[in-house]
């Protein structure tokens, strides 16, 4: 077994991975940016190093310094979580090529898979059913009508080298092809450096259900049974079950034999999740995620297992230690993705200080969380802050724990989910399970709901006083973070940071003023398209640009009809709540 594991992510994954290192006595190495100085992640590993700014782009997915930092650490292993560079690999080579294990599939099964057009090929060849779609990347739209012609409307554009519905856009009408298959690759590039998208057929109203695999390197591969990830808002997952409410047996057994025969036949190794589109008479492969999934302590929850802790085993070198016959489920789990949202305002993200966090607790309950009260949610990242998993005999059972669970934690000083989480979970629709992919997006009135639940928290934490206590400093030294405790010192100042001044206005001549016509950024962001330029007439809900935040792309709309006399941003920019966009006069 190993002996030190770096940890190549952040947050509640980052503690869930140190978590399973320690229950084997392993050493845990954290990174981190400017941003996750103070995280959690960071205090509760054995060491940390400094790994760049707040951006994902410079920290989180910066291959070579991560690398040089897992060489420096004596790392023997790394645990890449799930998001950033994943599934990426070109990272796992480079752990590799550095002498380290990759805990995690080979490289060469995970660019198969991770390759939509190519996983597709792999699954049909396999047996498995697959929806119809093209077995090339487009660039034309033409292609797109052509498509939709042959197979009908509604058609999906998806990426390439992405899942989940990053780069995700759906065309109903030959007339949306050309800004859809733009804003697809835009996304697509923007998500995952590859702008390769591909089309299928929609599926207007499926079940999404994915199948747990995990396969050692000997060539035993089992499934640990399926998980309803129906509940989505923008292609996101929101809630997931299992097991799931409308599979039985012969169709469990189903989906478990062809997600087993597909990650077979692409020579995978360690945990993955083979995710299918359920419809009343049939399923279809959709993705393989080539890592461990953020709902996968539902699936520990009813088998009994730590996929963690397994993949440990299987990356060391050890056959898995059970067979098919020997999975069972035992009762049923639920997690509710505890985000940093607006579910008022379509889920809009929202960011500031915790000011009190208490979890809920008791039997059949569990919380991953990277957070606690202090934390601040910026932007940078995605706005899933924790996940509660609660576990009953059955699903009614489960639901009654749910609803006391939610009922406890308390979260204040942001914005979150959990408000919609308790008005659902209370819904009879979503009790008797009679909903799909789309039914947050375009059946469910929120605001109803809803009723008087989750309004907005606009309160601010007040300035704490010293009161004598230690205090503790956060030291660098050579990139490698420690912390200090000083006595008798006096408590740095809390007072806020001053706002930036907003941008002036890009572009030639003088920069425009702040006026009526203005419309500013909803949220901190990065922008990644910019639709308009100075002297274009544009009309009310026409789109103006692209703000990327938490993972989320929002098309900013004119609020009023007439003409662009400024632009304040390009591509690229990073933006704050209230920064000036678009002038419209």
């Amino acid at each position: 077994m190993f002996e030190k594991v770096l940890i190549a992510n952040r947050g509640e994954i980052a503690i869930r991975v140190i978590r399973a290192c320690h229950d084997r006595g392993i050493a845990a190495v954290a990174v981190y940016s400017d941003a996750d100085r103070d995280a959690r992640h960071v205090q509760m590993a054995d060491a940390a190093y400094h790994i760049g700014p707040a951006r994902a782009a410079e920290s989180y997915l910066d291959i070579e310094r991560i690398v040089a930092v897992g060489e420096e650490a004596g790392a023997d292993a790394v645990h890449p979580g799930y998001g950033f560079l994943a599934e990426n690999p070109t990272f796992a080579e480079a752990v590799i090529d550095a002498g380290m294990t990759w805990i995690g599939p080979p490289p060469a099964a995970m660019r198969q898979l991770g390759d939509k057009t190519a996983a597709r090929t792999i699954m049909a060849d396999a047996g498995v059913p697959v929806i119809p779609g093209s077995d090339q990347a487009v660039t034309e739209p033409e292609a797109v009508h052509a498509f939709g012609e042959e197979h009908g409307y509604p058609v999906a554009i998806k990426a390439a080298g992405g899942g989940g519905g990053r780069g995700m856009k759906i065309v109903h009408a030959p007339g949306e092809a050309a800004a859809k298959l733009e804003a697809a690759v835009r996304e697509a590039t923007a998500y995952f450096d590859d702008d390769r998208v591909y089309l299928e057929r929609f599926i207007e109203a499926p079940r999404h259900v994915e199948i747990q695999v995990i396969a050692d390197a000997e060539g035993s591969a089992i499934h640990l049974g399926e998980r309803d990830c129906t509940l989505q808002r923008r292609h996101q997952k929101l809630i997931e079950e299992a097991p799931s409410p409308v599979v039985d047996a012969s169709l469990r057994e189903a989906m478990g034999e062809a997600a087993i025969a597909g990650v077979t036949a692409a020579g995978y190794t360690s945990a993955g999740t083979v995710e299918f589109l359920l419809t009343s008479d049939a399923f279809y492969f959709m993705e393989v995620n080539t890592r461990i999934q953020v709902e996968h302590p539902v699936t520990e929850f009813v088998c009994g297992v730590d996929l963690v802790d397994l993949q440990l085993m299987v990356a060391a070198g050890a056959p898995l230690p059970l067979q098919q016959e020997e999975v069972q489920l035992d009762g049923h789990a639920i997690e509710f993705r505890i985000n940093t949202e607006d579910a008022r305002a379509e889920f809009r993200p929202t960011t500031g200080l915790i000011e009190r966090y208490d979890p809920p607790r008791g039997m059949g309950v569990r919380v991953e969380d990277g957070v606690a009260a202090g934390a601040t949610v910026s932007g940078e990242y995605d706005s899933m802050i924790a996940k509660l998993i609660v576990h009953g005999r059955d699903r009614r059972h489960c639901l009654a724990r749910a609803e006391r669970a939610l009922e406890e934690y308390t979260i204040e000083g942001v914005q979150t989910i959990i408000p919609f989480h308790a008005a659902i979970v209370a819904d009879e629709r979503f009790r008797s399970g009679d909903y799909h992919t789309r039914f947050v997006d375009e059946v469910l009135d929120v605001q109803a709901l809803m009723g008087e639940r989750g309004a907005t928290d606009e309160r601010r934490p007040d300035a704490g006083d010293a009161r004598g206590e230690p205090v503790t400093y956060t030291l660098e030294v050579d990139g490698r973070r420690f912390d200090v405790a000083v006595h008798g010192a006096q408590a740095p100042s809390q007072e806020p940071q001053q706002r930036r001044p907003a941008p002036s206005m890009h572009g030639p001549g003088e920069a425009a003023a702040l006026g009526d016509g203005a419309v500013t950024a909803e949220m901190q962001g990065t922008i990644l398209g910019v639709s308009v330029t100075e002297g274009d007439e544009v009309r009310r809900g026409d789109v103006l640009c692209v703000l990327e935040a938490m993972k989320m792309e929002n098309e900013v709309t004119a609020t009023t009809a007439g003409t662009v006399t400024g632009v304040a941003v390009r591509v690229g920019d990073q933006v704050d709540a209230g920064d000036p966009l678009v002038q419209i006069e």
